[in-house]
């Protein structure tokens, strides 16, 4: 009888003991908010910028300013991955439509062949709207130079520096900056469930103090 007690005794304990550290757990885990790290060295943010948008205007690092926004770089005339990585960036785009604190900024990376006119036409097959779904071109350099230093699109390499007309970025990334202008996040643009946690991250932001 004695051992049946003792067993029941510590079957209870047991089972109390499993309930408070669950709630305790579940306390903890809902009172501490997942937070996303900042990728770059430390104090890294993105530098000034001015490129010209699908409709002609100069936009630069002040239009963001303050803003969370995802970054990308493809070409119009792209058949290989920049069909599916805009198809994928209409997502997040459908996700957060009508969001002023949220932007999308395309870069070409081919800005010889993707002109304003290209890049408009370009835009309206995804209903864009210009003043948060941003398509930009410009000069070359500028731009290659904005996504390697900036971004850290892509490792910086010696073509950067020696013959910006034989250099070419293809890159799947979707990078996510936050209001401050630091980086808090590279997706496979490729891959939807990267896509998915993209969104996701992108509302984390949206909660998080600066």
């Amino acid at each position: 009888m004695q051992k049946k007690k003792t067993a029941i005794f510590l079957l209870t304990f047991f089972i109390l003991l499993s309930a408070a550290f669950m709630t305790y757990f579940y306390k903890t885990t809902r009172e501490t908010p997942k937070t996303l790290p900042v990728l770059g060295n430390p104090g890294h943010v993105i530098d000034t910028f001015a490129f010209t948008n699908q409709e002609g205007k100069i936009i630069t690092d002040k239009d963001v300013a303050g803003k969370i926004f995802v970054v990308e770089y493809f070409f119009t005339t792209c058949k290989g991955i920049c069909p599916k990585m805009n198809e994928n960036m209409t997502k997040v785009y459908q996700a957060f439509r009508g969001n002023k604190d949220v932007m999308i900024l395309s870069h070409t990376v081919d800005p010889k062949k993707d002109t304003v006119a290209a890049m408009k036409e370009y835009s309206l097959r995804f209903d864009a709207d210009p003043k948060q779904w941003i398509f930009l071109t410009g000069d070359k350099k500028a731009l290659y130079d904005h996504a390697r230093y900036s971004y850290l699109v892509t490792a910086a390499d010696d073509t950067a520096t020696t013959d910006i007309q034989s250099d070419f970025i293809h890159t799947n990334r979707f990078m996510l900056v936050d209001r401050g202008g630091r980086i808090r996040g590279s997706y496979d643009g490729t891959n939807m469930g990267d896509v998915n946690q993209l969104i996701g991250d992108i509302k984390i932001l949206e909660a998080e103090k600066e």
